[in-house]
């Protein structure tokens, strides 16, 4: 699963996304410790034509009738995910892709019950993942004061069984889309929920760098 992930490389985002909208204030989330992002925070994402926009991790169906929600849906299951009331139509209309520079898993210890932290990274020094993500947007509608509403942007991050070589960590790990994928993942006219899917992979376990932290 993924319930905690870092982004500290700064303005590295920009380029290795191609963001269109380079703005520099978008990465000062205030309050925010970028070495220890959690759900319910608010993150970076980036959507359709390489725009980088922030959102809630914890998504809230457009659907739902309050925000309870948001705690519970920071992962997408890939299996059966186009299946989900939840994920039907943010799967094929409200793709996004969220930068991190690594993610944590804690283990458990069966000798002293302890928990060590682990850091998940790619292997190449400086890459980013860009994790498969989805996002929706819900609305108050029982706001009476404003006839439209206040809105709230969420997200999820999409997550899948773990490769060979990282099982051992956790069952679950991100779908972190390949460089050459992103382009496509990103693409509107994309909509058949076979061909999505079929973009959510695994990393392989020799291109991650994975240590206790």
């Amino acid at each position: 699963m993924c319930g905690r992930f870092e982004l500290v490389s700064g303005q590295r985002v920009f380029t290795r996304f191609r963001v269109a909208n380079p703005d520099a204030a978008l990465l000062a989330m205030s309050g925010i410790d970028p070495h220890d992002i959690r759900p319910t925070q608010r993150v970076l994402l980036l959507t359709t034509d390489r725009v980088l926009t922030t959102a809630k991790w914890g998504l809230v169906p457009s659907w739902a009738k309050d925000t309870k929600s948001a705690s519970k849906l920071i992962n997408a299951r890939r299996e059966g995910i186009a299946d989900k009331p939840s994920f039907r139509k943010p799967l094929r209309f409200q793709r996004c892709i969220i930068p991190a520079s690594a993610y944590f898993e804690w283990q458990l210890q069966s000798d002293d019950k302890r928990k060590v932290k682990y850091r998940v990274a790619p292997a190449a020094d400086d890459d980013l993942f860009g994790f498969a993500g989805l996002y929706d947007t819900w609305r108050d509608r029982q706001d009476r004061s404003d006839p439209d509403g206040a809105t709230l942007t969420t997200c999820t991050i999409i997550t899948g069984a773990a490769p060979a070589g990282l099982a051992w960590l956790h069952g679950r790990t991100p779908m972190a889309l390949l460089p050459e994928e992103e382009e496509r993942w990103l693409d509107p006219d994309l909509t058949d929920p076979d061909e999505i899917v079929d973009l959510l992979k695994p990393s392989p376990a020799d291109q991650l760098d994975v240590r206790a932290a």
